[in-house]
C-alpha cells in the first residue's frame, strides 16, 4: 500500500490528489481501503492545520432560520419580541429552557452552549 504520514502542505498536496483519483474506488478493493486510510490522515492534518473554530451560538441561529426559510417571528413565536431582540442583539444569554427550545430547530446543543464571540466595535473616523 505504501502510505506515509503527511508532515508537509507537499504530502498533503499529493493526498488531496491522490484521494481525488481513487474517489470512486469501489469499498473493501485494495484501491478502496487505500482512499479509506488517505481519507484518515488527511482528515488528521488538516484537524491540525487548518481548524476551523464551532460557529457562534447566534451566528448558528440566524443560520438555522435562514436555511429553514423562517424568520425572527419564528423565534418571536418561542420567546417574545423582546427576549429575541435581546438575545440576537447579544444582550443577553440563552437560557436552558431556550436552549432546549432551538434545540428542537435542529442545532446542536453544544453549539447552543457556547459562549457567544463578541460583536466587533466599529471605529468611528475622525474628520
Amino acid at each position: 500500500m505504501n502510505i506515509k504520514p503527511i508532515k508537509t502542505t507537499k504530502d498533503y498536496e499529493a493526498s488531496l490528489r491522490e484521494v481525488s483519483r481513487l474517489w470512486r474506488a469501489k469499498v473493501g478493493s485494495p484501491d478502496g481501503d487505500r482512499l479509506d486510510v488517505l481519507i484518515t490522515l488527511v482528515h488528521a492534518y488538516e484537524q491540525e492545520h487548518y481548524p476551523i473554530d464551532p460557529p457562534d451560538p447566534i451566528e448558528a441561529i440566524e443560520f438555522r432560520l435562514e436555511q429553514g426559510g423562517l424568520t425572527r417571528e419564528a423565534l418571536v413565536k418561542l420567546f417574545g419580541r423582546s427576549r429575541t431582540s435581546e438575545i440576537l442583539g447579544r444582550k443577553r444569554q440563552l437560557s436552558l429552557s431556550q436552549i432546549r427550545k432551538l434545540h428542537h430547530l435542529g442545532i446542536p446543543a453544544e453549539v447552543l452552549i457556547a459562549e457567544p464571540r463578541r460583536r466587533q466595535r466599529r471605529h468611528r473616523k475622525s474628520a
